[in-house]
Parts: C-alpha cells; structure tokens; sequence
C-alpha cells in the first residue's frame, strides 16, 4: 500500500499496538521486515532491513499495516514526517519484533597537546565523518571532566571510552577493558589539561548513579608530549587508530557481548 492510497482511509484512530508472532509490538519498537514471497517487488528490495514503527494503521476493511521507516535511511526524517518514499507499509505478517537497540555513547577523551594523548580525540574525529544509528552518540568530550561525567548519568546501556593508556606495552598496542572503578575510592578533583577514565567514572559516582556498561578502547602511547608538549600523534599511534575503529565497531554491533 502506497502514501496516495493512505489519504483515502476513513478517519480512524491508529492502534497503540498490534500482536506479532506472540509479541505487542508498538509505535517506536524496531523490526526486521520479512516481506511475504510473491509480493510487491519494492517490498521484497527491503527484506532483512531494520525499520521503525512510525504508526499502526487500518485500512477500509479493517486491515492491519505497519508504517515504517528504516534505520539505514538517510532521508528517515521525513518518513516521520510522512513523505512518499520513506514510509513504507508492511502487515504484521511480514515484520519480526526486534529487541530493543541499546543506547551507546561513544566518548573521545585526550589533550591534543600532549602528543599522544590525543588518541581518542583523533578516533572520534575520524569517526565524524560517518553516519550512525540513532541509538548511537559519538562526542568528543576531549578534557571536559565534568561535561562527560554528568553524560555518563544519562540513560546510557554502553558507554565505550576512547584513551591512550600507558600499560607498559609497545606502543600502538590496543586494549579494550570493561570498567570495574572501587565503588570506594573517592573521586580526585578533576584536572585542567588532562582527563582520564577512572578519575571520570568515580567523579559521576559523586554526581549520581551509573548504570551503563562502560568499556574503554585504549591504545599504549609512544609518548605524551615531555614538560613542553607538543601535537600529533606518533607513528604506531596514528597507525593504531583504524583498529580502534574496529574494536568500536564491534562493541556497537555486539552490544559488549564478546566481552562477557
């Protein structure tokens, strides 16, 4: 069923929710669309993609149909504005209910200052340039201790931190830790040109609540830039960084579940 046919439908109120396959689905909820075999050729072009449940309509005959709109569209904003071209129209029959995305926070951290302690913010400055999921926030909070600390309050289920750690490796070597901060180390007071983890997590501990995962993507530093400082990152460093890409990548895709 297309727009055009829509604007014909009797003045209905839409349904708050519809049964699939022994679940309530509703508007918001996310589903991976299943197009019956034999129907509409634009319909099957969208089989296994990802939408979201715009409204739940009926039609004449009292016939059930998911508006939706896809994740991976660019122009999803107007579906929800009901557009011709980024709604689409599916029966229940043909959409399986998806568990909910989690929300996902990416955070850079690092001064650009300090050689290659601008680890993270390079990562995420790279990562700009991509287009992501709305469940999916990628911020550079650079040394802003208090400014990522009330972010972690929020209603974040994974926080993925992005840092140069020193470990004693060699540098360009890439971690990925899931955070367990001492509940009972008190939070050192935050400094004006450096910011790390640890110190971040116990300051929101001050603050409030956290109830997200938190991992961090950390890569060894060669070097943070001596008494005087200086930009850039190293060699090893600046060649970690698609890696880290990676990792990142993975921990969205899987929700940290390789890290259980």
């Amino acid at each position: 069923m297309n727009e055009w046919e829509f604007d014909l439908l009797e003045d209905k109120a839409p349904l708050l929710s519809v049964p699939v396959l022994g679940s309530d689905v509703k508007v918001g909820d996310f589903v991976r669309l299943r197009p019956r075999k034999g129907g509409d050729i634009m319909d099957l072009a969208l089989a296994d993609k990802v939408a979201c449940i715009e409204s739940i309509e009926q039609d004449y005959d009292g016939r059930v149909h998911l508006a939706v709109v896809l994740e991976d569209d660019p122009g999803k904003d107007l579906g929800v504005l009901r557009q011709p071209g980024h709604r689409f129209f599916f029966a229940p029959e043909e959409v399986e209910p998806m568990k909910p995305l989690p929300k996902i926070l990416v955070a850079g951290i690092g001064n650009i200052f300090l050689g290659d302690d601008g680890f993270g913010v390079e990562v995420i400055r790279q990562l700009a340039g991509r287009t992501f999921p709305e469940h999916v926030k990628v911020s550079d909070y650079g040394i802003r201790s208090y400014d990522l600390a009330y972010a972690l309050l929020d209603a974040y289920d994974i926080v993925i931190l992005v840092d140069a750690s020193p470990r004693g490796d060699a540098p360009g070597t890439l971690y990925v830790i899931e955070a367990q901060p001492d509940k009972d180390k008190a939070a050192p007071a935050p400094d004006a040109h450096t910011m790390n983890p640890v110190s971040v997590i116990q300051l929101a501990k001050t603050l409030g609540p956290i109830s997200s995962r938190i991992f961090l993507v950390a890569c060894e530093p060669a070097t943070l830039g001596g008494e005087e400082g200086y930009m850039g990152l190293s060699e090893p460093v600046s060649a970690a960084v698609p890696g880290a890409i990676q990792l990142i990548d993975d921990l969205i895709n899987k929700g940290g579940n390789q890290w259980n």
